[in-house]
């Protein structure tokens, strides 16, 4: 048996942080189990999905490192919807229902009121023939339920009606198919609910584990049912915890709180994104990876908590810091080139100053600094000037590298008899502008002589 994971968005908004964290761990999945990924974008919604939306959620799951090994459209493949839908109407398992909403609300309230649970009481299948022609002649369509098998004889004396799963985060579960309402499947209009495509397509695409948010979980047991009664084998099911913000709202499309498109704009990375996206919340360290491969190592889908995760943006400053000042010259040589850094001092220039970032783009400010001067002028005392005037004067001579600075301060140490703070914080001013940035042994290079005696105060 090959693994086989889907991601299933809709295409209704951009994704976020939250839906991330599900792609993830099923490509995470995949990847250590030697399985297959299907994109599938969960469209039949036609007037909220949008396909501007379906080419972002394939674009951002690219830049994050996600690679499908099929995409599939629900809206190409309503024809298999409808054959399944009508194997199960012929079976007598999808029945139709003309309750209003109104009406269906009376009929809770009702039960609620003799302390009855607060499910539908199935009079849809009281109906007669002729019944059904008056509501259908009175203008009503038919919504269609899916007969839960949670009675014996008669559909009108349900029983408890235990569904098992071993979830794949959570461990054993238990749902009893009699404390719920027999789902609908399709709407008035002959459009489905999100439940029937979903099954239909997982046992059609051979999905062999859905890895999915917990606020999933009520649905497992109805979903299980459906799968059976299509004559399918479920699949095994995991459910991890959702991510919140900060503040502990849930995360949504429709906010575009913490969407992917709006981190990668601002300059993240994508494996900072993706390893707080997926250790966050569980009982592994979250640390930057650098790669999937390593990610995946570190990566179980039994070690997520049973509680939601908070996601805090500041870790994710912590991770990016960290994953940049490792990048090598190359990895960064086309971004730096978008910048505007290029040429023969680049990868110099980067490896001076990538200690420094918190992002890539960060990177612009140094190039400034070092081709065009201090960007603020320094705030030096008098005595200062005529400090770093003396110290300019035993600047050595060319070629330089790194130990130029050690040469130089060395000398000035001599000449002027300052020290510490007092010596270097006025060289650091007048060379950069700013109290603190790169190791001037390694900008010191790069700026050369030339470029070093042009910011002599």
């Amino acid at each position: 048996m090959t693994v086989t994971v889907r991601f299933a968005p809709s295409p209704t908004g951009y994704i976020h942080i939250g839906n991330t964290r599900t792609a993830l761990s099923n490509w995470l999945f995949a990847l250590k189990n030697g399985g297959r990924f299907i994109l599938r974008f969960d469209d039949t919604d036609i007037e909220r999905s949008k396909s501007e939306y379906a080419e972002a959620i394939a674009q951002d799951l690219d830049w994050l490192g996600v690679k499908p090994d099929r995409v599939e459209y629900q809206s190409k493949r309503f024809a298999i919807y409808d054959a399944a839908a009508e194997r199960l109407k012929s079976a007598g398992l999808l029945y139709p229902c003309y309750e209003t909403a109104e009406e269906l609300e009376l009929r809770r309230k009702l039960r609620l009121a003799r302390r009855l649970p607060p499910v539908y009481g199935r009079e849809a299948l009281k109906l007669t023939d002729a019944e059904r022609a008056k509501l259908e002649a009175e203008g009503r369509k038919p919504h269609w339920r899916f007969l839960l098998p949670n009675f014996k004889d008669d559909p009108f004396s349900p029983e408890r009606t235990e569904v098992h799963w071993d979830d794949l985060v959570r461990g054993p579960q238990t749902v009893d198919l009699a404390s719920m309402s027999d789902p609908v499947l399709v709407r008035e209009d002959g459009s489905y609910l999100y439940t029937f495509p979903s099954v239909v397509d997982d046992i059609d695409l051979g999905v062999t584990h859905v890895i999915r948010g917990d606020d999933h979980v009520t649905n497992t047991g109805a979903q299980i049912a459906i799968f059976r009664a299509l004559g399918a084998e479920p699949p095994q099911f995991g459910h991890h915890n959702l991510l919140t913000t900060i503040s502990g709202e849930g995360l949504s499309k429709r906010t575009g709180a913490l969407s992917i498109r709006a981190l990668r704009e601002v300059g993240y990375e994508p494996m900072s994104v993706a390893s707080l996206a997926v250790l966050i919340g569980t009982s592994e360290n979250v640390i930057a990876a650098p790669d999937m491969q390593v990610l995946a190592e570190h990566f179980e889908l039994a070690a997520a908590s049973k509680s939601s995760a908070k996601f805090d943006p500041a870790e994710l400053d912590t991770l990016n810091r960290a994953l940049v000042h490792a990048l090598d010259f190359e990895a960064v040589r086309g971004r730096l080139a978008a910048l505007g850094i290029e040429g023969d001092k680049a990868e110099a220039f980067w490896l001076a100053v990538r200690g420094n970032l918190g992002r890539v783009s960060d990177a612009s400010l140094w190039w400034k600094i070092v081709n065009e001067g201090v960007q603020t002028a320094p705030d030096l005392s008098q005595e200062d000037v005529a400090f770093v005037r003396e110290a300019f004067d035993l600047l050595p001579a060319e070629p330089w590298d790194r130990q130029t600075w050690k040469v130089w301060t060395d000398a000035v140490k001599e000449k002027s008899g300052r020290k510490g703070k007092a010596l270097f914080m006025p060289l650091r001013l007048a060379l950069t502008g700013l109290p603190a940035g790169p190791e001037l042994a390694d900008l010191l290079p790069v700026l050369g002589r030339e470029g070093t005696l042009a910011r002599r105060p």
